[in-house]
């Protein structure tokens, strides 16, 4: 008797790591439909679903799997997956902290640097052959005794605020609450941290709750020499109002890895000097990929074979 598992858009390391162990487990592996379900001859069978970060787990699909024990989600971010719709089911829901913090951590730095120093705009100049005609590039910023803040302090916040400590000036974050023992400046309002800062690192999780939570008012606050980097989702930031900030002169620059309509880009972001874009690739080294991989098949397993998970999203 196999046990059926849907794997939602996987990325490739993943998909191949399931589809390879997959015999070994006594699984068999269906893919969704054009209309995003399971294949009806199998939806009553499917027990367990695999899906990646950016995969919808709606109450819809989840109402369409009758047998369903188990969403084990291929990220940290879990804001797709109806957690609360799945355990209303008695679904467990899953997903993969830690083993990227550094990873995601290191390009949070990379875009701030990259950012500050216009790296891009840098390496263009030499390519296009301007250093030769037109001489020197203008000149960029140095990172070293700026103010830094952070939106968000979880634990990948805590990993990006280490490696800043030895060139910042200062160092803020905002939360709801102060995070207990965090060695740096708790900011209770937004909009005043933006104020205060040169250089402002969004990493909080998506969803509702934060929707928009980068606003025109912060982006003002923030200002015409500030910058914001962004590594943690894309409708954190009203994405129209970063473009026309950035287009006005309003805001100095921006380091992205996430995009509001993924893997659409505002043109108005690819043309501009004063952006530093990454596709969505803070936790994609092969290592890190690989450790998600195998915390994703951890959890299935321990579900499946009536055993607590490895690391259920939190209550």
């Amino acid at each position: 008797m196999t046990i059926d598992i849907l794997a939602i858009g996987l990325p490739a390391l993943a998909d191949k790591m399931l589809t390879q162990r997959a015999p070994d487990l006594g699984w068999t592996l269906h893919r969704p439909g054009p209309d995003g379900l399971a294949p009806p001859e199998v939806a009553e069978r499917i027990v367990g679903v695999a899906a990646s970060g950016a995969a919808t787990v709606d109450a819809r699909l989840i109402d369409a799997l009758p047998a369903l024990k188990i969403v084990s989600v291929h990220a940290v971010g879990y804001d797709l997956t109806d957690v609360a719709h799945a355990r209303s089911r008695g679904v467990v829901v899953t997903h993969t902290p830690d083993v990227l913090n550094e990873d995601v951590a290191d390009l949070a730095l990379l875009l701030t640097l990259g950012t500050l120093r216009r790296l891009p705009a840098m390496d263009a100049w030499i390519r296009a052959g301007r250093w030769v005609s037109d001489g020197p590039p203008p000149l960029s910023r140095s990172a070293t005794g700026l103010r830094y803040g952070l939106l968000g302090l979880g634990r990948i916040g805590q990993a990006i605020a280490r490696r800043l400590e030895p060139l910042a000036g200062s160092l803020a974050y905002h939360t709801r609450n102060p995070v207990k023992d965090a060695p740096w400046r708790h900011v209770p309002n937004l909009v005043d941290l933006a104020a205060q800062v040169d250089v402002l690192i969004v990493i909080v999780p998506g969803g509702a709750a934060t929707r928009g939570l980068v606003s025109a008012q912060v982006l003002e606050a923030l200002g015409p020499t500030g910058v914001l980097i962004n590594v943690a989702r894309g409708e954190v930031v009203d994405q129209d109002v970063l473009v026309a900030a950035l287009t006005s002169g309003r805001l100095g620059g921006a380091g992205l890895d996430v995009f509001a309509d993924e893997p659409n880009v505002p043109k108005a972001l690819i043309d501009s000097d004063r952006c530093v874009l990454t596709p969505h690739v803070a936790s994609a080294t092969v290592e890190t990929r690989n450790a998600m991989a195998e915390l994703m098949m951890a959890n299935l397993e321990a579900v499946l074979t009536d055993r607590p998970p490895v690391t259920p999203v939190p209550d």
